[in-house]
């Protein structure tokens, strides 16, 4: 099978990896994408198992056109009662960037046509369009003169997990919590805390990476499920297996708000998840949190600028960086931001930045090391504690 995993821009590289740690063949990283070659059994995994995907592509077939007219065709020409019923419902979701076509509606009308056509000629019925809740999502990508038709296999995006029961304004991404993790190199083994949680959606996907929690846990369908072709005792034993190398987390993770509204809410999802015994929440102000071993991790994403005054900005980003020279030492920062002009109030000099997107807001995720005992550690690109 010829499949496609879909992320968020900037984190092609961790699901490269999570998908080369799965077995697949043949990983070639793309745009917000991550091609690769596997089994049935492979797909059920990866939708299963992978934490920075949003959905997992079949492909169909791929054939290129000169016209509109091509387009019809060589949908047309593919075997549909292989791979749905007549009694199937399916809709299309069109990605066009072609001349050929100005407006994208009207290829993924052609596709609809095409399909139900195929199965009048043949049994005399078609099956039945519907947006809301199909049997099968056909993907439809057309760049240039290349078509592309995929089924969706995921259904609901990925990133929908099934434990986020409450959110505040600006929630952030799950797969975009999880990649975070992954791009600091977070793998469990040491403490781990979010002083501005928010909803709480970074401690629990570092709860589930810790306790080894597969993220399709808490979903109660995938749209590969409702396929005719689904091996249901197949993907039995996928889920047995890897529900059964869940464990205790290892380490402490914390996570804290000045907000109690927002402690409540990360209460909330927390036990949806049902991670209350691995997750300690309470509500503090930044400047008195501690770290609470010297090694560990701290992850920030501070409100964004839309919902602050610029001179509160100012001052917020500023104690940050006092914050975490006094409290933090030894440890380990990564703070996400859509503003990055006010990192420059932070005062430190980060080690890395990667951009990254949380929803339709470009945001840079920067490392900072907080070296102990000394402003600078030796041989240090960073010199972390050093005001640029």
């Amino acid at each position: 099978m010829r499949l496609t995993a879909k992320t968020l821009y900037g984190l092609e590289n961790v699901l490269a990896e999570e998908l080369e740690i799965l077995g697949a063949a043949d990983i070639r990283k793309a745009n917000r994408a991550v091609m690769f070659k596997g089994s049935r059994e492979l797909m059920y995994r990866a939708n299963y198992s992978l934490r920075t995907a949003l959905s997992v592509l079949v492909l169909v077939s791929d054939f290129r056109i000169r016209s509109k007219d091509d387009l019809y065709r060589g949908t047309a020409a593919i075997n549909w009662s292989e791979i749905m019923d007549a009694d199937s419902s399916f809709s299309v979701v069109p990605v066009v960037n072609s001349r050929l076509f100005t407006h994208t509606g009207y290829p993924a009308l052609v596709v609809k046509d095409a399909v139900a056509d195929f199965f009048r000629k043949k049994y005399g019925k078609r099956p039945s369009v519907d947006t809301k809740d199909p049997s099968y999502i056909i993907n439809l990508h057309i760049s240039s003169d290349l078509v592309s038709l995929s089924l969706d296999s995921s259904g609901v995006s990925l990133f929908k997990r099934g434990y986020r029961i409450e959110q505040g304004p600006a929630p952030l991404n799950e797969v975009l919590a999880a990649g975070i993790l992954k791009i600091a190199g977070w793998d469990g083994t040491v403490s781990l805390i979010d002083p501005m949680c928010g909803s709480g959606t970074i401690p629990i996907e570092a709860a589930m990476i810790a306790c080894r929690i597969a993220p399709g846990k808490y979903r109660n369908l995938f749209g590969f499920s409702r396929w005719k072709d689904f091996d249901r005792n197949l993907f039995k034993r996928i889920k047995e297996e890897y529900d059964s190398q869940i464990r205790k987390s290892p380490v402490k993770i914390t996570g804290s708000d000045i907000s109690q509204e927002a402690v409540r809410q990360s209460m909330g999802n927390i036990k949806k998840a049902g991670l209350e015994e691995e997750i300690k929440v309470s509500r503090s102000d930044f400047r008195e949190v501690k770290a609470t071993d010297g090694d560990g991790y701290v992850f920030i994403n501070p409100p964004y600028g839309e919902r602050l005054k610029p001179e509160e900005i100012n001052e917020l980003y500023n104690m940050i960086g006092s914050t975490l020279k006094h409290n933090f030492a030894g440890s380990r920062a990564w703070i996400i931001t859509s503003g990055r002009e006010y990192l420059r109030n932070i005062g430190l000099k980060s080690r890395s930045k990667h951009i990254l997107y949380n929803g339709p807001l470009e945001c840079v995720l920067s490392e900072f090391v907080m070296y102990e005992g000394s402003t600078k550690a030796p041989g240090s690109t960073s010199e972390a504690l050093k005001s640029p």
